[in-house]
Formats: C-alpha cells, structure tokens, sequence
C-alpha cells in the first residue's frame, strides 16, 4: 500500500540482501522473531509459482515494551514486517511497514516510540541497498 512502507529498490540480488538483513536488523536492536516464505507457501498451498517473496517478522524488545505499555492494542500491528522479494529485473526490493502511518496514527499515545522505530527501520532499508 503506497504510503504505508519504507522501500528501496537495490542493486544486489536477492539471496545477498536477504543473507544481510538479520544482520542489519540486529545492529538497530531487532530480532527477526519470523519468516514466512511466501514463494514457498504460495507453491505449497496453492500450486502456484510466484516471485522470491520472503516477510520477516522483526521486533525490538525495549520499543515493543514501551509500545505495549502505553497501548495493549498496538500488539494487533506487531512485529514489524520486513520485506524482501526480486523485482522484475532480478533485483531485490526492500520495505519495511512505517509505523509513523500504521502504529503511531491508530495509537497517538506511541507516537515517540513509532518514530524511533521508524528511524531505525529506515536505516536498515538504505543500508539494504
């Protein structure tokens, strides 16, 4: 959904960019708590192929706690979904859900945290490139 993501298109392929985004997850205090495999799963499920697609679930434990303090119903939009997939010409797309748009605009009361989160998420998007 426009405006509701953090995303660049790189110049690496995908299996490079998915092997570095733990890791720079990590650096800005996420965990990557999931991983759906949708290429995978739409295979599985449905018999149908579909473009390298993989969503993880990433959390920062201190701002998901200061989020669930002040809100219980924020947990609804956790974790923070990273996306990598291969675009049209082989390259890896990278988004992160912006919680400036999500989070924060259904909960006010988390605004300063979603904005640290945003920050953080951004960081990984451009260093995914």
């Amino acid at each position: 959904m426009p405006g509701f993501t953090l995303k660049k298109a790189t110049q690496r392929n995908y299996d490079a960019v998915l092997a570095q985004l733990p890791e720079l997850l990590q650096a800005e205090g996420f965990g990557v708590l999931t991983q759906i495999d949708v290429t995978a799963t739409m295979k599985q499920k449905l018999g149908v192929d579909f473009r390298r697609y993989r969503i993880l679930g990433a959390c920062n434990p201190r701002y998901a706690h200061q989020a669930l303090s002040a809100d219980l119903e924020v947990g609804v939009m956790l974790p923070c979904n990273v996306v990598v997939y291969e675009g049209d010409d082989g390259h890896a797309v990278v988004m992160a859900i912006d919680p400036m748009q999500t989070i924060a605009a259904a909960s006010p009361a988390i605004r300063e945290v979603a904005q640290q989160v945003r920050a953080g998420l951004e960081r990984v998007v451009a260093r995914a490139g």
